[in-house]
């Protein structure tokens, strides 16, 4: 359980095919690298994806960084928040892939304490991916607000 702090941020939201998230994730991260760059907007934290809602056939989401301060609206690019307040928190080791499986994990620990999950919930990715990483190194936060 942990204390999420709300914060700025600078995101590109969308509703994609699921079997379209990674180009999505490249195509975004890019821009968001650009327009925060030429804005001068310091970025604050690690990359995030939020999810409205289960991902079924396609996922509602947004991906972005946090921000000292907002960003201008530009390219794609628009004024995010994270929510402030309690949520479940757990750290999953290991491939992108192999997630869905640590969601569960989470959910089960949520119903176990008798919380209730919020709609919305996201990732943090922790460690930057690169072509040449075993996945086996990659680490990735899961947070889900909850209320009693």
């Amino acid at each position: 359980m942990t204390e999420t702090v709300g914060t700025s941020t600078a995101v590109i939201r969308g509703v994609v095919p699921v079997g379209e998230l990674a180009d999505f994730f490249d195509r975004s991260f890019s821009t968001l690298a650009e327009v925060t760059s030429s804005q001068d907007v310091e970025t604050t934290g690690p990359a995030f994806a939020l999810y409205n809602g289960q991902p079924g056939e396609s996922a509602d989401l947004e991906v972005g960084f946090p921000t000292a301060h907002p960003v201008e609206p530009a390219g794609g690019v628009e004024v995010g928040a994270l929510p402030a307040g309690r949520a479940a928190r757990l750290v999953h080791h290991g491939s992108y892939d192999e997630l869905a499986s640590s969601w569960e994990q989470l959910g089960r620990w949520v119903d176990d304490h008798g919380l209730r999950p919020a709609h919305t919930f996201w990732e943090v990715y922790t460690t930057e991916p690169s072509p040449e990483m075993d996945p086996a190194d990659l680490r990735t936060e899961l947070i889900w607000p909850v209320t009693d």
